[in-house]
């Protein structure tokens, strides 16, 4: 990568850190969730006006973590279209395996009336077809009619950040990566940042940042983008002003 791309250590560095078994009076399972993406170019400046307010995930030394994740959808992608349609009531289902911490998760997101409840299951490893347990999760949640398969990987490097005032986490997602089969595509140049909070503060200091910069929420998720980017063939006329934002932020950053 080049190197205006790279994050120097020394702005990860500033942060106090702060453990995964301390994380648990933050875990906000139903929250409110704002996203911002911006080009990766800015986030070394993001991150030292960040430093002195957050505390910073650190997992056996490292301050930066990976993620792999196999998303689930219907045979038509109808929860990338509930999203795209812009459905008030919708899922998103996932297995995540954090590596760092060697575990595997069945997250279920349901988004409703602009908050976003989360529930998962322990599990071993990925399933490309789910086990009697894990089936019987999903439809607990998204209904007995559920009948889902898998649909594309996503891989991804996370910082994950704690507000040291405030109950609120800021995760800042980077090297985004989408494949199926022989298809692969990536973001390598855009940073996804989401705020989570109990109830939506515009004072936050990284919600204040961003408007600073001049960027504004944008409620994409990494399932569409993934989609979108796997299968051209997908709707997303809805979606257009997010791809071309995308557009514009890798032209930006070459």
């Amino acid at each position: 990568m080049n190197d205006k791309f790279e994050i120097e250590t020394k702005s990860l560095q500033q942060f106090k850190p702060i453990t995964l078994s301390e994380m648990d009076e933050v875990k906000l399972m139903n929250r409110t969730d704002t996203k911002f993406v911006f080009p990766r170019s800015i986030l070394s400046e993001v991150l030292e006006t960040l430093s002195h307010t957050y505390r910073i995930l650190e997992i056996n030394g490292k301050r930066i973590s990976s993620y792999q994740t196999l998303y689930f959808d219907t045979v038509n992608f109808q929860f990338y279209l509930d999203h795209h349609n812009g459905r008030g009531d919708r899922f998103k289902v996932r297995i995540r395996n954090y590596v760092e911490s060697e575990l595997f998760f069945l997250e279920i997101k349901n988004k409703y009336k602009g908050r976003t409840d989360k529930k998962r299951i322990r599990l071993e490893g990925f399933e490309h077809e789910f086990s009697s347990l894990s089936d019987e999760f999903v439809k607990g949640i998204v209904g007995e009619d559920a009948k889902l398969e898998a649909k594309l990987w996503n891989s991804f490097s996370r910082i994950t950040l704690v507000n040291q005032a405030e109950k609120e986490r800021l995760t800042l997602d980077l090297n985004l990566g989408f494949s199926w089969k022989d298809k692969e595509e990536t973001f390598s140049s855009t940073v996804i940042g989401e705020l989570k909070q109990e109830n939506v503060n515009r004072n936050s200091l990284f919600y204040s940042l961003m408007k600073k910069k001049g960027v504004l929420p944008n409620s994409i998720s990494k399932y569409c983008i993934g989609a979108i980017s796997l299968n051209p063939e997908l709707k997303y006329n809805n979606f257009k002003a997010k791809t071309l934002l995308l557009d514009k932020i890798h032209n930006y950053d070459k």
